[in-house]
């Protein structure tokens, strides 16, 4: 691929992803294209439907969390603050939104793709081996998984409608709460 056409391809995913966070993933597809800088034609010769765009989306997601999980583990001493520094970074307002437009998808837009089941299989494992770190470092429950992040993040960040309106207005603070209670100790 030229690269030009990398660099394009990597504005309209960005663009796609801000503008579905904002307005939905039944976001217009002309007004991705315009906050990537292309024409509409350019956006369908990479995209030739939503659904394509959306995997897309998808995987630029999956990847971010990844990143953001790898980053915070790297970024601080112990896996403790790790967790909460990368919970704190899933329940930021733009990525929630986000989280929560991908949440619409059937889940098939997107989990029956072979390269997003893999990234999304790697976070998962890097997710549990920074919770099993923090276990053996005596700063989590010993009965709490990765699993349990996922729940937590998954409620909080891709389902506001179904939360009152105080937590959906800031899920970051009760999330913090909850991730407390997940705490050695706070049984």
């Amino acid at each position: 691929m030229r690269a030009d056409a990398r660099r394009n391809l990597g504005r309209i995913v960005e663009a796609a992803a801000e503008v579905m966070a904002e307005r939905g993933v039944e976001a217009p597809m002309e007004a991705i294209a315009r906050r990537a800088g292309v024409g509409v034609g350019t956006l369908y010769r990479r995209f030739p439907d939503r659904h394509a765009l959306l995997a897309a989306v998808g995987d630029h997601y999956v990847h971010a969390m990844a990143a953001a999980l790898d980053r915070a583990a790297g970024e601080v001493p112990d896996a403790w603050s790790a967790i909460g520094r990368f919970v704190s970074w899933a329940a930021e307002p733009g990525r929630a939104a986000l989280a929560a437009a991908l949440a619409e998808l059937p889940v098939e837009a997107y989990t029956g793709r072979a390269s997003f089941a893999r990234a999304r299989a790697g976070w998962l494992e890097r997710l549990d081996a920074l919770v099993r770190r923090a276990q053996a470092e005596g700063s989590m429950r010993q009965d709490v998984g990765a699993d349990d992040l996922v729940h937590l993040l998954n409620v909080f960040t891709c389902h506001p409608d179904r939360l009152p309106a105080p937590v959906a207005a800031d899920p970051g603070r009760y999330l913090r709460l909850m991730l407390d209670g997940m705490r050695a100790g706070a049984g």
